[in-house]
């Protein structure tokens, strides 16, 4: 029986998020009208491109054995200061953006460092992160929204380079760059071992501070790119943006098999998660459900996948 049930769990780790994407496909092309038309297939991609950059950071942080929890509040002050420097300072749009990439790590950095010095669990430390965000996302500009950003600004939201859209070459990029890293390099090794047991990692000459620094800036750097992307694309700063991110991105994250406790985790399953859940949003729009019903979803979602992870953890340390 044990032994059934840890082959239902591997064959589930390995296939079932394929299964899934399938699964859910083939629902919505019965059950919403136009699922399938390719105008709105696109749009499906462009919606999750934002989104997808930032699982690709925090996944990036949660194989290494930490959490982020901050990269909504991260998108919402970087969002809100990108439209004050573009339409009240009136900066160029490189050095707007430049500015806005610099303030994503750097709010990354202090997540890391905090964590790093004090010895505060991450997931406390981006918690308070994440508050103390919130709040200054809506003190920049009293709660209101910046609009009117430059036309050339637009593009990078709005653009196409022949019939795809420039998010989703984005979003392909850091998809691309967090495979590279994660399979190809040292560096990607030694974020593994960071997750995987940390101790283990200092004794093997792993600078596992530093690392751990990397990752929340590398993560920050995520937020700030989809803040960009998100601004120029509804052509506003909200206050408001990225509010619903943190546990979307812990829901895609664990969906994609990247383990709550470090470690594991693989770039190719982060984008068949970001796609799944994407066509759930879309899909239940399109079907016309109320849109309070999606929340549940992606909360019967994360269970449902934390719950495989832990069980797959618990029935490692048995046999080990």
């Amino acid at each position: 029986m044990e032994a059934s049930k840890k082959s239902w769990v591997e064959i589930y780790k390995k296939y079932g998020i394929y299964i899934l994407l399938v699964l859910v496909c083939a629902f919505f092309s019965i059950a919403a009208p136009n699922f399938l038309s390719p105008t709105n297939l696109i749009n499906i991609l462009r919606q999750v491109s934002m989104f997808g950059i930032v699982v690709v950071g925090v996944a990036i942080v949660m194989i290494g054995g930490g959490m982020d929890l901050s990269v909504g509040g991260q998108m919402a002050v970087v969002g809100m200061i990108t439209g004050v420097m573009l339409c009240e300072w009136e900066l160029p749009i490189p050095v707007a953006a430049i500015g806005a990439m610099l303030i994503g790590i750097c709010f990354g950095l202090f997540n890391g460092i905090v964590a790093v010095k004090l010895k505060i669990m991450p997931i406390i430390v981006t918690l308070g992160t994440m508050l103390i965000l919130q709040g200054v996302a809506y003190i920049i500009t009293g709660g209101y929204p910046i609009t009117g950003m430059p036309d050339d600004f637009l593009m990078l939201g709005q653009g196409y380079i022949g019939v795809i859209p420039i998010p989703v070459i984005v979003f392909a990029i850091f998809i691309l760059f967090g495979w590279v890293v994660m399979n190809k390099t040292y560096l990607g090794r030694m974020i593994y071992a960071l997750g995987g047991n940390k101790e283990a990692a200092r004794l093997a000459g792993i600078n596992v501070n530093r690392l751990t620094v990397m990752v929340y800036a590398f993560a920050g750097f995520a937020a700030s790119i989809a803040a960009l992307i998100m601004v120029s694309r509804t052509n506003a700063s909200q206050p408001g943006a990225g509010s619903t991110y943190p546990f979307d991105c812990m829901t895609a994250a664990c969906l994609g098999g990247i383990s709550m406790a470090g470690g594991e985790g693989k770039m190719s399953g982060i984008v068949i998660s970001v796609i799944i859940l994407g066509i759930l949003d879309n899909g239940l729009v399109l079907m016309g459900v109320n849109t309070n019903f999606q929340s549940v979803v992606k909360g019967i979602i994360l269970l449902f996948a934390v719950a495989i992870d832990c069980y797959q953890g618990s029935a490692k340390k048995k046999t080990a």
